[in-house]
């Protein structure tokens, strides 16, 4: 905690496009949160590389992924956003924190298990003690919340019990975090397969409507997302495919489900997919026209990646400087 303020962690990977679902679901509600909570936002380019990646496009996409957050309305100058691999912190709690964690614990996750199933070729260590290092992401930071969804629910209860482990040998060094319980972004399922969430990485192009794609594009995808037979617009999950773009003009519209309803009672899904697509467009032109204009300002990025990251890097060597003490390395000439 930082005065009245507690502190909130949290991350996006650097591959990929990102949906708007990752808009709709987490980067519009970290606008909201900075308010309320000192923010560290972090661009975690460090866990991309358990999948090979082509070096010069991580680099492209980790840029393009911090100027989105700008973009998005997160206040550089009010929250913390870096990139993880500039600050050496990380890596070196992550490699302590290790030492403390049990290969039991690491082999149930579930995260582990399918990733291993869609890279059998590349089953590397870094993939198996990914945990740990999404711990020391959260404690070098003491943080008190941490926005989670579902699947990294099992992650934040490793990072919970490395807290509890260390601090029961070592005394009171890590604050132990809670998930983030409060409003929740809306969770936005895929165009053609509304059983599974929208993905950055799914195969079929028209599954997702990525950030940047142009407004042809996004009504073109709206046009073809699944519906059913039923020809009513209904909130029902009986009708998972009409359920998902109802969620998806609210969150646009700030509408309820309810009102969403209401509005095109009578109407036909034709109608109802312009109408949401014309939506999405109206969300995400402002929000692709910043993201223009930021990276035209080459200079004003630069400074928020070197400043960001002394402010996060001066953070976390506190932290880390207490744990290593704790452990007994040897102290570092001032």
């Amino acid at each position: 905690m930082i005065g009245d303020r507690r502190i909130l962690f949290s991350g996006m990977q650097a591959t990929g496009n990102l949906t708007l679902g990752n808009y709709l679901g987490a980067l519009k509600n970290w606008v909201t949160l900075s308010d309320e909570y000192e923010c560290y936002y972090s661009v975690v380019d460090m866990h991309s590389i358990t999948i090979r990646q082509d070096p010069a496009e991580l680099r492209k996409r980790a840029r393009a992924l911090l100027t989105l957050y700008i973009a998005a309305g997160i206040d550089p100058e009010k929250s913390i956003i870096y990139y993880q691999s500039h600050v050496s912190a990380h890596a070196e709690l992550a490699w302590i924190l290790n030492c403390f964690t049990y290969m039991g614990e690491l082999n149930r996750m579930t995260q582990f298990k399918d990733k291993s199933a869609k890279h059998a070729d590349n089953i590397n260590a870094g993939l198996f003690t990914y945990p740990v290092l999404m711990a020391a992401d959260i404690l070098l930071y003491q943080a008190d919340v941490v926005p989670v969804g579902v699947d990294q629910m099992q992650h934040l209860e490793l990072t919970r019990d490395l807290a509890q482990r260390f601090n029961a040998l070592y005394g009171d060094v890590f604050t132990v975090p809670e998930a983030y319980i409060g409003k929740v972004g809306a969770k936005i399922m895929s165009l053609q397969d509304p059983s599974k969430k929208m993905s950055k990485s799914d195969e079929n192009p028209n599954a997702s409507i990525y950030l940047m794609d142009d407004p042809d594009t996004i009504r073109r995808k709206c046009k073809r997302a699944v519906t059913d037979s039923e020809a009513q617009i209904r909130y029902r999950d009986e009708q998972p495919g009409v359920k998902n773009l109802i969620d998806i003009y609210s969150a646009c519209t700030g509408k309820t489900p309810a009102e969403t309803e209401k509005e095109f009672e009578g109407k036909g899904y034709g109608e109802f997919k312009e109408a949401v697509g014309e939506a999405v467009v109206s969300v995400l032109s402002p929000l692709q026209a910043r993201v223009k204009e930021l990276e035209k300002d080459k200079e004003y990025i630069d400074r928020v990646i070197r400043n960001n990251a002394e402010r996060a890097g001066a953070t976390a060597v506190k932290t880390l400087r207490k744990v290593q003490k704790k452990v007994g390395f040897p102290e570092r000439p001032r």
